[in-house]
């Protein structure tokens, strides 16, 4: 149940680095004209603007194409867009430019990672690790990759047009098939309600409780994460059709909210669709509110630090206000909210844009469960 930002973890906390100018970094890496040329980018950056930043970036580079910041920069904007090609060229060219631009390097590999590809990603960061030896960040995240990659060169594959099943052994054959069962269904009912057709396959690995433990590191309440693949741990509970079909739907539709908008979802739309959509009727987990709410803002962040009890009570929150989003703007309406977040608008203005009500208004009804 856990969604994880991964990749955009990573370009927001560089574009946190980076658009603050003038930086050390910029200054050691542009010259004067360049970062003042390229100051309307960084500002636009820093602002959300995501669509005026690439821009940006792309008349500065016609005007200094050997500038490795101002690729950094495109790459930053492209990734931030949900646009994974051109993110990867940009930020290639920065690493041409300058292999020792550790920044491109550590956003290169999670882009690769996160689109399943673990042989670029592991070999963008030994390059980069090889120049920057000192770099926690790149040798913890490599050696974590090492190990996902000698254990998924063991697992056996199931495919089908929309999913790649890996799963270890023989042992675990039955419910991949099972697996691919759910799955496909599943995606043309969640993919047709939110009217989101992702760009190519899912993967979704089948682990041991351990096996999911070790690589995702997720909260020990988890029943599955995501992270560009889904990832579900084979519990006995999960040989439970009922729970197998919960789960997988869960995720999937996390897989489906990233597919058009990889950044500014708030925790508690991406989880609360998450949960409307874990059973046929669009209904599981939406049963009445007890105790006192809390607050949508509250619930914005990520769960994973919170108690079983107040996380089980934040995700019946979380599909409590989702459905009364769904009720509200209708399908079209969250489709187009995702898409707007997709593209950098910030959340406010997209609610404001597509419900008929202002969100601190939605957000006391929510909190009064008068829906």
């Amino acid at each position: 149940m856990s969604w994880s930002g991964g990749s955009v973890t990573v370009a927001l906390a560089l574009a946190a680095v980076l658009t603050g100018l003038p930086s050390e970094l910029l200054q050691a890496q542009s010259t004067h004209a360049s970062i003042i040329a390229s100051q309307p980018a960084w500002d636009a950056l820093r602002a959300g603007r995501l669509e005026d930043a690439a821009d940006a970036f792309q008349h500065a580079i016609a005007r200094t194409p050997g500038d490795p910041m101002l690729h950094l920069g495109a790459g930053l904007a492209a990734h931030l867009l949900g646009q994974p090609i051109e993110a990867r060229a940009a930020l290639e060219e920065a690493l041409r430019l300058n292999p020792r631009l550790t920044e491109a390097s550590l956003l290169l590999g999670e882009i690769a990672y996160r689109q399943d590809d673990l042989t670029a990603a592991i070999r963008t960061y030994e390059d980069a690790l090889a120049l920057a030896p000192d770099n926690a960040r790149l040798r913890d995240r490599l050696a974590r990759w090492r190990g996902e990659a000698d254990l998924h060169d063991r697992f056996d594959r199931r495919l089908s047009d929309n999913f790649t099943i890996l799963f270890e052994g023989a042992a675990e054959q039955a419910l991949a098939d099972r697996a691919l069962q759910v799955l496909e269904p599943a995606y043309w009912r969640i993919s047709t309600a939110l009217m989101i057709v992702p760009p190519g396959p899912m993967t979704v690995v089948l682990y041991t409780e351990q096996q999911f433990q070790d690589v995702t590191r997720s909260p020990r309440w988890a029943a599955a994460s995501f992270d560009g693949k889904i990832r579900v741990p084979v519990r006995g509970a999960l040989e439970r059709e009922e729970e197998l079909e919960r789960v997988l739907s869960h995720e999937l539709t996390h897989a489906l909210i990233r597919s058009v908008a990889p950044r500014g979802v708030p925790y508690w739309l991406n989880e609360g669709l998450a949960v409307v959509f874990e059973g046929p009727g669009g209904d599981t987990n939406t049963t009445a509110l007890t105790g006192p709410a809390i607050s949508l803002e509250a619930l914005s962040g990520s769960f994973e630090g919170l108690p079983d009890k107040d996380a089980e009570r934040a995700y019946q929150q979380s599909a409590h206000a989702a459905r009364a989003l769904l009720d509200l703007v209708g399908p079209t309406g969250i489709n187009s909210l995702l898409n707007d977040l997709g593209r950098g608008v910030d959340f406010n203005r997209a609610f404001a844009e597509r419900s008929p009500i202002s969100f601190r208004e939605f957000q006391d009804q929510v909190s009064s469960a008068a829906f």
